[in-house]
């Protein structure tokens, strides 16, 4: 006999019901996605946390019972996996965006002593402005360019990736390619 469950499955909406079994047949969603929602299909469907977790190939029904908890409070969100360890994550989306808007402005020769940025002269605008990041590492400048789609080119600038400027007869003219965001993923 087992015991009593602390935090039972609440009942389904339709919507949630369609959007679980959705996902559980889905070929283009990571599998981790697909073995949440068909352990929440088998639980709302009857099956113990025990059945439920051995009719995906996983041995533990305490990870099933901490599922079905997360999806009470959560909904269908609770399929995703949240930061899986390491150290925390710092910097918020209006920190990225902060970062950005330093890079998106023309760097001052004066004051920032050079005439294109640099991550290490980035760094230090970053760190010695009033609204500034001080514990900001190049490390996580690079990331958060890089993910808004800039990469370092061999002309020591950065570009925005799928932009290219060329040399014509009338002049230099920046060139964008259709297919970036289809290259990215």
């Amino acid at each position: 006999m087992t015991r009593r469950q602390k935090d039972p499955l609440r009942p389904l909406t339709d919507e949630e019901r369609d959007t679980l079994e959705q996902i559980s047949r889905a070929r283009s969603e990571p599998a981790s996605h697909v073995q949440r929602a068909k352990l929440l299909l088998s639980v709302a469907a009857g099956a113990s946390y025990t059945a439920a977790a051995r009719a995906v190939a996983r041995r533990s029904n305490d990870a099933v019972a901490a599922l079905v908890a997360r999806f009470n409070c959560e909904g269908v969100l609770a399929i995703a996996p949240r930061h899986g360890g390491g150290a925390p994550i710092q910097y918020t989306a209006t920190e990225r965006e902060r970062i950005l808007s330093e890079f998106r402005r023309a760097p001052d020769r004066d004051h920032d002593g050079t005439a294109t940025w640099s991550l290490s002269t980035l760094q230090h605008a970053l760190r010695t402005a009033r609204d500034g990041l001080p514990q900001l590492s190049t490390f996580t400048i690079w990331w958060v360019l890089h993910d808004a789609g800039y990469s370092w080119q061999q002309t020591r600038t950065w570009c925005p990736t799928g932009t290219a400027t060329r040399k014509r007869k009338t002049g230099l003219v920046d060139v964008n390619d259709p297919d970036t965001t289809a290259k990215k993923t």
